[in-house]
């Protein structure tokens, strides 16, 4: 069974609904030497943006969680997130950037990563907590209402000190595929993380992928 989505959502006020009962990096990825078992930190005070021609993934689930960090002024708060995660993902031409405001004389710093123009990216046990997306996705043998611990397609959750309940609501599918992707995230973890045709650019001023 496939399942078409077109447009967007708003994972804040999803991620809420989420996870009723549980009280930004600069970098792409961070690779764990875990491998499957993605670990949990303390995020940034500064969420990214990601955009991405089509994100290709097999073993899909996503469940709601809270990611505990701080805000650039150094104090602790949380942020709703729904996490998607894949055994495998291949992205297709992706830009992320993440706007550092407030710098001495030079004021907002936009630091841009691309990668996968010519060869897609490649990812591995991939978890994204997303904040904020926009998408036309297809899902392949999709099931929606699975308790976020029973998923068995997906990678499972994250373990750790992840701050998400286990009998939560998730959904899971054989393969997710994402085209015109366009989204903001908070974290982004993975086993491995191949980028094919990395480049790195900082600019002054504010310059996000979208």
């Amino acid at each position: 069974m496939e399942s078409q989505v077109r447009g967007g959502t708003r994972w804040k006020r999803f991620a809420v609904v989420m996870v009723p009962s549980v009280a930004a990096t600069a970098a792409i990825g961070v690779a764990l030497a875990q491998g499957a078992l993605a670990a949990s930190f303390s995020v940034s005070g500064q969420s990214f943006k990601v955009t991405a021609n089509q994100l290709d993934g097999t073993g899909f689930v996503q469940y709601g969680a809270l990611d505990q960090g701080y805000t650039l002024a150094g104090d602790k708060t949380v942020h709703p997130v729904a996490v998607s995660a894949f055994k495998s993902a291949t992205i297709q031409n992706m830009c992320q950037s993440v706007v550092t405001p407030g710098i001495p004389l030079l004021g907002s710093v936009s630091l841009t990563l691309k990668a996968g123009e010519d060869k897609p990216v490649e990812a591995s046990n991939l978890y994204i907590d997303v904040a904020d997306l926009e998408t036309d996705a297809t899902f392949t043998n999709i099931n929606i209402g699975v308790a976020a611990k029973d998923s068995t397609k997906g990678p499972g959750m994250k373990g750790g000190n992840e701050q998400s309940n286990p009998n939560g609501f998730a959904q899971e599918a054989d393969r997710a595929v994402l085209k015109n992707v366009k989204q903001t995230a908070w974290a982004t973890t993975a086993g491995t993380f191949k980028l094919s045709g990395l480049k790195m650019s900082l600019s002054t001023g504010t310059h996000e992928c979208y």
